[in-house]
């Protein structure tokens, strides 16, 4: 799906190839490529997993930045992605997204204390398993 779909709620986002393989990117390090695809769905969704797939990409541009050493722009992205996360009508897309908050919680706090973050665990998605 390369156009706006009005129908591309959650349902759709868990069937799309796309999610799945974004979700390798991010976990692979490969940010800005899983940013890009996560971008890409974020598009063409509607609704409240809108809000859930921004924040993951948030996270996303939020390590590269650090990639480049913009820890202001690291730690505004990972502020925002949380926010967006950590909303409670959030749907969470069978991840764990409680396991990637806290990952990102930690860093985050490391960062505003001006402590060195590569000692730590870098971000991951971890789908929930029924």
């Amino acid at each position: 799906m390369n156009v706006y779909n009005p129908l591309f709620n959650e349902e759709n986002i868990l069937q799309d190839t796309r999610f799945a393989e974004a979700i390798n990117l991010f976990n692979s390090g490969e940010w800005y490529l899983a940013h890009d695809l996560f971008e890409e769905i974020w598009h063409e969704t509607n609704g409240l997993p809108r809000i859930t797939i921004q924040g993951i990409l948030q996270i996303a541009v939020a390590q590269v930045h650090l990639e480049s050493n913009n820890i202001k722009g690291a730690m505004i992205l990972y502020g925002e992605g949380l926010g967006r996360l950590k909303r409670p009508d959030s749907p969470h897309l069978g991840l764990n997204i409680k396991n990637l908050c806290e990952i990102v919680e930690l860093r985050l706090h490391s960062l505003q204390h001006q402590n060195n973050v590569k000692e730590l665990a870098v971000p991951v998605i971890i789908k929930n398993i029924y």
